[in-house]
This record gives C-alpha cells, sequence and structure tokens, in this order.
C-alpha cells in the first residue's frame, strides 16, 4: 500500500451531455497522490468519458476539474498533459507505419523547448535536445523490455507488445497522473499478468498516481488499492476490492454472482 500525499486529481459535480443524454452525472472523485484505483462499470456506463473530461476532449456542462488544487476544467488536451496528466486509449492510438521509437518521440518533443527556426536550421540547442529525447526515449523502451525493438515498425508488432509501446508513449510526457484505458483488452491471461506486475513496477519506479479503467476483474482486483463502478454515468459505489466483490448493488449491476471470484 502506497503512503498517502493529499488529492492530486479531483471532479466536482462534472456532468456531460450527449444530445439530451446524460453521459455523466454529479460526477465527484478525488484521486490520492500515489495511488493504484480503477473504475470499472458496464460497457457504457460513462468511464471513457470520465477520462475524456479529465483530459480536455470533452468538457462538462457542469462541474469543475482540478489538478493539485488548479481549476484545469476546459484546457486543451495539449495543455493537460503539459501539465502532468497522460492517457492511454481503448483503441490504441499508434502510428503504425512510424518506428516504435518514432512513436515515442512524439511526446518527447512536446518537452522541446527550441523553436522552429531552431530545428529547421538544425541549431546546436535544438541538436541537443533532440538528442536528449532520443536517449530518453531509449531509456523508457528499455524499462518496457522493447530496446531492441526500437527500429521495427509499430504496427507488426504483437498487441502486448504495442501496449506497452502506448505506454512508453505517455511515460514520454513525464506524468504524474497516468489514467490507462483497458490495457489488457486483447491480452492472453500470461500477458494480463505480466501487465499487472509491469503496472505495479511503473507506478512505484516512476512515483505515478494512476487510474485504470479495465473490465478484466482479475487485473482490477490484483493491483487496485480503491475501486470506483459507475452505471449509466452515475456512481454505484466506492471500496476496496473486497469490499466491491461483496457489494450487492455491483453484483448486480456489472460483476455478476461469480463477482467473489475475482481475488
Amino acid at each position: 500500500m502506497t503512503s498517502r500525499n493529499g488529492v492530486i486529481l479531483a471532479l466536482d459535480g462534472v456532468s456531460v451531455s450527449f444530445g439530451g443524454l446524460q453521459a455523466v452525472s454529479d460526477f465527484d472523485f478525488a484521486l490520492q497522490q500515489g495511488e493504484l484505483a480503477g473504475l470499472i462499470g458496464p460497457n457504457g456506463a460513462g468511464k471513457t468519458t470520465v477520462f475524456n473530461i479529465i483530459t480536455g476532449q470533452y468538457e462538462p456542462v457542469r462541474g469543475r476539474i482540478f489538478f493539485r488544487g488548479h481549476d484545469i476544467t476546459g484546457w486543451r488536451p495539449d495543455r493537460v498533459t503539459n501539465v502532468g496528466i497522460a492517457r492511454t486509449f481503448q483503441n490504441m492510438r499508434l502510428f503504425e507505419g512510424l518506428t516504435v521509437l518514432d512513436n515515442v518521440l512524439v511526446a518527447r518533443h512536446a518537452k522541446l523547448r527550441s523553436s522552429m527556426l531552431a530545428a529547421a536550421l538544425n541549431l546546436p540547442s535544438y541538436m541537443r535536445e533532440e538528442r536528449q529525447a532520443r536517449n530518453k526515449a531509449m531509456e523508457l523502451l528499455d524499462r518496457v523490455g522493447l530496446k531492441e525493438l526500437a527500429h521495427t515498425q509499430a504496427g507488426s508488432l504483437p498487441y502486448g507488445q504495442q501496449r506497452r509501446v502506448e505506454i512508453a508513449r505517455a511515460l514520454a510526457a513525464e506524468p504524474e497522473v497516468l489514467l490507462l484505458d483497458e490495457p489488457a483488452a486483447g491480452m492472453n491471461p500470461e500477458e494480463t499478468t505480466r501487465l499487472m506486475e509491469f503496472i505495479c513496477d511503473i507506478r512505484d519506479e516512476f512515483g505515478l498516481t494512476i487510474l485504470l479503467i479495465e473490465h478484466d476483474m482479475k487485473l482490477v482486483m490484483g493491483i487496485c488499492e480503491r475501486i470506483r463502478v459507475i452505471d449509466y454515468g452515475v456512481s454505484i459505489a466506492e471500496g476496496t476490492p473486497q469490499e466491491i466483490q461483496g457489494n450487492a448493488k455491483v453484483i448486480s449491476a456489472y460483476l455478476g454472482e461469480e463477482g467473489c471470484d475475482y481475488a
């Protein structure tokens, strides 16, 4: 269990509607620094919408989002990333025609301070930053076990390795909060077990706070310290994995009668 150092990310009464349909309604959530938490619920419950609100893809019609006590409601996605919140996507958004290294460099380049003129003229300041970015990207690929595949086309990799490329790219943005949207999707049980260990390792190594969406209950119950459950955009339960497995409302709405078998 990690130590708690206060709230790093908070959603206060957030609501989003699409064409009159309430996707998320009066959603409150506080993520503690250093925490590894889960957000679960049936398909269409509003989980990814919550991520899209946090990262600026959607602006809430009501409510506010706070990061380290600062109101970031309505910020552009690039600004949200630069302040310290990175994410992966349910449907991976890799540049499949680029190499693994270039996919990670895309995120590192957002950190470069040199001007476009310096880049165009290959000035020493730009070349130095570019070299540092490549070194950092290679370090991250080494950490996720993909260094030997750095110059391989990303789209040619097996699914599990592509997920690691996506996570490495998110880490390249140097986040404090990492949002993982169904990281185990498409993985077999062995890959999922390795992913569980990997997520815990990077949380500790990089000092991250992690919120993940996942349908694989073995993963969720195995690594999350706290779980929030939503249904039809409304919170219906929150607690430890043990508490969630025994919650009658959660079992009815989502886990089913086998819910107690995920420990």
